[in-house]
């Protein structure tokens, strides 16, 4: 904070018509229909898929590692 109490904005931060611009025309997409869930069921199970492979290679990887330790 300044002297005079204002917080100071960094250069890259906008200004005043940028934070009224983002809060009044961009704004949240509140009537995006399944926008967080990924779209459709397919998406989703195809995700859901692709993180239990991660899971279960990672899984193996660290009983390799210590199974190499113990070695």
């Amino acid at each position: 904070m300044s002297e005079d109490g204002t917080a100071k904005s960094s250069p890259g931060e906008g200004g005043r018509f940028l934070r009224w611009a983002y809060r009044y025309l961009a704004g949240p997409a509140e009537g995006v229909q399944g926008a967080i869930q990924g779209g459709s069921a397919e998406a989703r199970e195809a995700w859901k898929r692709d993180l239990a492979e991660r899971k279960r290679y990672t899984r193996e990887q660290r009983e390799r590692r210590r199974a190499a330790r113990r070695d």
